[in-house]
């Protein structure tokens, strides 16, 4: 018999950096009810640039969490307290109401974000990319590390429930055989000519571009499909890595990117990983396939950051004019209405520093490191240089 001992629930207290859009949805989903959380989360500060952002961001994110409250008040929940609004960073970083900082900053802000909530003694979930190169990333590992708090890059797609899914058709059923190709396209359209220069969509400056923003999304797909789900130091090494950055004024409005991974005892053939990423067209649903010697699965959502499932079809596929007869398979993501899985990572997260980690087992900051390498070859590939790199 067990001993009856219930686990207390993990709890955090948020202090959030920046009100743009991802900042925006992950507040969303920290505020979302869901009927069986494995973490209770409190926003108890928000760090903007001006008092009029910071109260026009908590207005509107807590007035939509209001807004869909059950009708039914024997199912509403209470509502949740609104955060200290600071105008500035340094409020959030010493406020003692505050166990960790997510910083949804501009690229270019995540080093300093990140030194000064780890010099403050916060825990840090920092927005994708960790930071403009690896050696800044490098910088702000060492520095947490040395304080001892928690550091984690925020690649919150990593902890959506599709990879384990993925992971367990790929090397636990091996029902697609072994992986040989895999395909992906992220397109998110961005109105790059009407935008100002000061964007952080298209200021060098800011880190912009499609590599940093959007192309890390296929870089983690294709390095946990083709690397058989190791991270970090785990992880193998491409045999070579190929690319093609498309550069307008300084940044990569579009990038293609070919990964080829040697052979090893658990595939006797080569693989393939051809990616790319724009901001000058919208994805397909179907944005990603991965090819297998007895099966195909193709990934679908709106965006490669929001998966919605997979389908799968063992066999091969039919010669020309040959009727389709293979069986399709389908997983479905189940999120909570109205949410977009930012909560994922934000639960993982808890239960991390309630256990006394200060890293992630999904996302170490190894597999941090090694992605901003990756990313930096690739940009020295394109000669893409950010004002950071100096």
């Amino acid at each position: 018999m067990g001993s009856g001992v219930r686990r207390a629930t993990p709890e955090l207290r948020w202090g959030i950096l920046g009100t743009g859009w991802i900042s925006t949805m992950f507040a969303k989903d920290l505020l979302a009810p869901r009927s069986t959380p494995s973490a209770k989360h409190t926003i108890t500060a928000l760090g903007s640039s001006s008092l009029e952002k910071g109260n026009t961001f908590v207005e509107k994110v807590w007035g939509e969490s209001a807004a869909a409250a059950p009708p039914d008040p024997e199912q509403a929940w209470p509502p949740p307290p609104r955060p200290v609004v600071y105008a500035d960073y340094q409020g959030v970083y010493h406020d003692g109401s505050v166990d960790i900082v997510y910083i949804g900053t501009p690229h270019s802000l995540h080093r300093a974000n990140c030194l000064d909530a780890i010099a403050a003694g916060k825990h840090v979930l920092c927005e994708k990319p960790l930071t403009i190169n690896a050696r800044e990333a490098q910088e702000v590992v060492d520095a947490a590390r040395k304080k001892g708090v928690f550091i984690m890059e925020a690649v919150w797609t990593r902890f959506s429930p599709l990879f384990a899914a993925l992971r367990s058709e790929i090397i636990d059923k091996k029902s697609i055989g072994q992986v040989e190709r895999f395909f992906m396209d992220f397109g998110n359209y961005m109105p790059l000519e009407s935008l100002p220069t000061s964007s952080r969509l298209r200021d060098p400056a800011l880190g912009a571009g499609a590599l940093l923003d959007i192309g890390i999304y296929t870089l983690t797909y294709a390095s946990l499909i083709m690397g058989d789900f190791q991270v970090g130091k785990a992880h193998p090494e491409p045999s070579r890595v190929t690319s093609s950055l498309s550069v307008e004024d300084g940044i990569d409005e579009s990038n293609a990117i070919v990964l080829e991974y040697p052979t090893t005892s658990n595939c006797s053939r080569t693989k393939t990983a051809i990616l790319s990423s724009t901001f000058r067209y919208r994805s397909a649903e179907e944005f990603a396939r991965i090819e297998g010697s007895s099966g195909t699965i193709t990934i679908f959502g709106p965006a490669g950051s929001v998966p919605s499932g997979f389908r799968r079809v063992e066999g091969p596929q039919p010669g020309f004019g040959e009727a389709d007869t293979r069986e399709v398979h389908t997983y479905t993501v189940e999120r909570p209405e109205g949410t977009l899985g930012f909560f994922w990572e934000a639960d993982a997260v808890a239960l991390d520093i309630a256990n006394g980690r200060t890293e992630n087992g999904i996302m170490p900051v190894e597999e941090s490191l090694r992605i901003m390498k990756l990313m930096d070859s690739i940009r020295r590939q394109g000669d893409l240089v950010y004002p950071q790199d100096d």
